[in-house]
C-alpha cells in the first residue's frame, strides 16, 4: 500500500506546450510532467529562480496522469509587437521595453490550445523524507500562493483541483477509482453526460494512463502498455528553460487491461 495525492485538471481551455521553436508553438494532447510540476510549484509559491526548491520538486515525486479526453484542438494566430535587441539594455517591464525601443517590429506566432480537456493527476513521494509531504501539497492546492493555470495564465481550471489524499496499491488503480467515483463523476451523475459533452467525445474511447516507464512494473497494476514515448519534459533549469529527456509509458486503463 502507498499514499497518493490525486487532483483534477479540467478546463474549458488549456495549453499543453511541447518543444517550441521559432514562431510555431505546438501543443500536446495531455499535460507534460514539467507543466504539472509547474502547477504544483505555483500552488506552493516557488519562484523560478529558487533552484533548490525547483530541484526538490522535480526529483522527489512520481507522477501519473489519467487522460479522459484531450479536448478539441484550437490554433490561435497571435501577433505581437517586439523591440529590436539593444546591447546593455535591460528594461524592467515590457511597457518600458516598448517605450524606449523607437521603431517596433511585429511578429506572428501560431499557438495551439485544447478546448474542453479533462485529465486527472496523481503524485506520490519517491523518498521517505520529501521536502513537502503529500499533506503539504494538498494544503497548497487548496490554498495556492500563485494562481494555478493549465499551461498558460489565460487557461484557468474550469473545475476545482479538488486534491484528495488516498491510500492504494498503485497509482493506476487510484486514478481509475477517482475517475469512476471521484468529485468529477458526481457532476456526471447530476448533469447526465456533461463530462463527455464538455470534452467533446463520445462513448467507446479508451481511458489512458501515462507515467514514467520506470514506474510501470510497480505502479502499472498489470495494465497493457500501448506504447512508449520519449518526451523532453523533465525540468533541469526553470530560469534557463532547460529540460531533460524522459521515457513515458502509455497504458490502457479500460480495453485490453489484464486482470
Amino acid at each position: 500500500m502507498g499514499q497518493f495525492l490525486t487532483f483534477a485538471m479540467v478546463g474549458p481551455m488549456a495549453s499543453f506546450g511541447t518543444l517550441a521553436v521559432g514562431e510555431r508553438r505546438d501543443g500536446g494532447d495531455r499535460p507534460a510532467r514539467s507543466a504539472i510540476l509547474g502547477l504544483m510549484g505555483a500552488c506552493l509559491g516557488i519562484t523560478r529562480d529558487d533552484r533548490n526548491a525547483q530541484e526538490a520538486l522535480g526529483m522527489g515525486y512520481g507522477l501519473a496522469v489519467l487522460c479522459h479526453a484531450p479536448g478539441r484542438l484550437l490554433t490561435d494566430y497571435h501577433t505581437a509587437q517586439t523591440a529590436p535587441s539593444r546591447r546593455n539594455w535591460h528594461p524592467a517591464t515590457r511597457a518600458q521595453e516598448l517605450a524606449g525601443a523607437g521603431e517596433l517590429a511585429t511578429i506572428l506566432s501560431r499557438r495551439d490550445y485544447r478546448m474542453g480537456s479533462w485529465h486527472l493527476g496523481a503524485i506520490w513521494a519517491r523518498d521517505e523524507t520529501p521536502r513537502w509531504t503529500l499533506e503539504d501539497l494538498c494544503h497548497a492546492m487548496c490554498e495556492p500562493v500563485f494562481t494555478p493555470s493549465l499551461g498558460r495564465k489565460s487557461c484557468p481550471p474550469g473545475l476545482p483541483l479538488a486534491p484528495q489524499l488516498v491510500d492504494g496499491e498503485n497509482v493506476v488503480s487510484v486514478l481509475l477509482a477517482r475517475h469512476a467515483d471521484g468529485p468529477e463523476s458526481r457532476i456526471t451523475m447530476r448533469y447526465g453526460h456533461l463530462r463527455d459533452q464538455f470534452a467533446g467525445r463520445g462513448g467507446g474511447m479508451d481511458t489512458l494512463v501515462v507515467l514514467d516507464a520506470a514506474d510501470v512494473a510497480q505502479q502499472g497494476a498489470g495494465h497493457d502498455v500501448i506504447r512508449r514515448e520519449i518526451r523532453r519534459d523533465q525540468p533541469l533549469s526553470r530560469t534557463a528553460w532547460q529540460f531533460a529527456l524522459r521515457e513515458e509509458a502509455i497504458l490502457c486503463g479500460t480495453k485490453g487491461a489484464r486482470t
